[in-house]
């Protein structure tokens, strides 16, 4: 069933006078920079100790980084797993969006944001002209439910960051959201709060790429704390801006 905008804002709980005015959508195929109009605060990528196989997963392929995600054992969570969920979507997206770890959902399926969460999420894409699949991928700070769906532990993501890494170098994407906390602390190596962080232009570098970076709250947060759902909007209207800011340099 499709649904305009506004039942798309409803579904976020976001009253009707959110509006985005209507835009050209970013072209396709065009090289992949950041916008050089924007300012950008200079976050180092996160400095978590590695785990013996980085060298060989930063040579990998799509194919060959998905068996390794699936065979890993290099943290405790492995151990109660159904499944990892690697991460889903465009493999030659513009968008990439980063949450914490999967839920129990997540696990039984094998993909990211499914479930109420998922659905929100959904939602929130809809509302930006942005569909599950197409120009998104959509990946989690760690590949494997954590116990009773808990925020990830600092060495868990540490054991994932190979794995995250490659997946940000095969994406080579325009604009990266995080969503969340841990994927703040997991892609830029940040422990401050989101409070501090939103509303501003952060960089993730990719050896001589730098790409623009977007905070914004995890949607199973924004479930629970219905208030922050219009902080949510502000920051996707900012990341919407930002991508066509990057689009009119090219």
């Amino acid at each position: 069933m499709s649904l305009s905008r506004e039942q798309m804002l409803d579904e976020m709980g976001l009253s009707p006078q959110w509006v985005l005015r209507d835009r050209p959508a970013v072209e396709r195929g065009a090289q992949k920079t950041a916008p050089a109009s924007n300012p950008i605060d200079e976050i180092p990528a996160a400095s978590a100790e590695p785990v013996a196989n980085a060298e060989p997963i930063a040579r990998m392929t799509w194919e060959s980084l998905r068996q390794s995600i699936a065979g890993c054992r290099a943290c405790a969570l492995c151990g109660e797993r159904r499944q990892t969920v690697p991460g889903v979507g465009d493999e030659n997206a513009d968008w990439l969006f980063i949450g914490e770890g999967p839920g129990a959902e997540e696990d039984a399926r094998g993909e990211p944001f499914v479930g109420p969460a998922g659905k929100l999420l959904d939602a929130m894409l809809a509302a930006i002209d942005l569909k599950r699949g197409e120009n998104v991928y959509i990946a989690n700070a760690v590949k494997c439910r954590p116990p009773a769906n808990r925020t990830p532990e600092a060495a868990e993501m540490a054991a994932c960051a190979p794995y995250l890494k490659r997946q940000i170098a095969l994406l080579q994407p325009r604009l990266i959201v995080l969503l969340g906390r841990a994927a703040v602390h997991a892609v830029l190596g940040e422990e401050g709060s989101l409070a501090s962080l939103r509303g501003k232009t952060l960089a993730y570098r990719d050896g001589e790429r730098t790409i623009p970076v977007i905070v914004s709250y995890h949607p199973a947060y924004l479930l629970r704390t219905l208030p922050d759902k219009a902080k949510a909007w502000e920051d996707l209207c900012r990341a919407r801006a930002l991508m066509h800011a990057a689009s009119a340099d090219l």
